[in-house]
């Protein structure tokens, strides 16, 4: 069986998968562990890993987390080209009609944040009726602040994601405001996921 170990302790993202993506797609490893040293990381590299067809088990060993992919002799599964979410069966995948909301703050506009909260939760409260061309949102910066408990968002979006619309959620970003383990919506996502959603996506809208 081949297989590859790779080191990433440090790396800021999306350097993690970027690393796990060229080895993959370079050396075609059976069986591939990575070494990363926060749970954002985790979550990113265990996704990729999954998307290419390999089952993914997670340990730790003291502070670093240790991610193992495997997979049988038939090869990785290429899945949906590039996308970072292969499996979405939401219907604008296709339909090939995809509008991406990339929401960059927990408020909407600047003035006075109390109506920016207001505005926010109006907003998303009324995508649905994009219906099934709605096809994914992203999180970044104060925008992670929506997927977690106490946000008067997260119904909202948890609603939109059982509906279909995938919902990819800044791993970085969690991380930096200590909200990781609080997320109550979508996937943790990378840069990587974020530019390859741009490049698919065939409409965006930024709030």
């Amino acid at each position: 069986m081949s297989e590859t170990t790779l080191e990433c302790l440090g790396l800021p993202c999306p350097q993690p998968v970027l690393r796990c993506k060229e080895a993959v797609e370079s050396r075609n490893p059976r069986r591939i562990t990575v070494a990363v040293d926060n749970d954002a990381a985790r979550e990113n590299v265990s996704r990729f890993l999954t998307t290419r067809g390999y089952s993914v088990e997670t340990s730790m060993s003291g502070d670093t987390r240790i991610v193992t992919g495997t997979r049988g002799e038939a090869g990785p599964m290429p899945g949906l080209s590039n996308d970072p979410a292969p499996n979405d069966t939401h219907s604008a995948v296709v339909t090939g009609q995809r509008i991406l909301v990339f929401i960059g703050a927990d408020t909407i506009g600047s003035g006075d944040a109390e109506l920016g909260g207001r505005l926010m939760v109006n907003f998303l409260s009324t995508l649905k009726e994009m219906g099934s061309e709605l096809w994914r949102i992203i999180l970044v910066n104060g925008g992670v602040r929506l997927s977690v408990p106490g946000s008067p968002c997260l119904e909202q979006l948890q609603s939109l994601e059982t509906a279909g619309v995938s919902v990819l959620v800044c791993g970085t970003c969690l991380e930096h405001f200590g909200l990781t383990p609080h997320r109550r919506v979508g996937q943790t996502t990378n840069m990587l996921d974020v530019v390859t959603s741009f490049q698919l996506a065939t409409k965006t809208v930024h709030v």
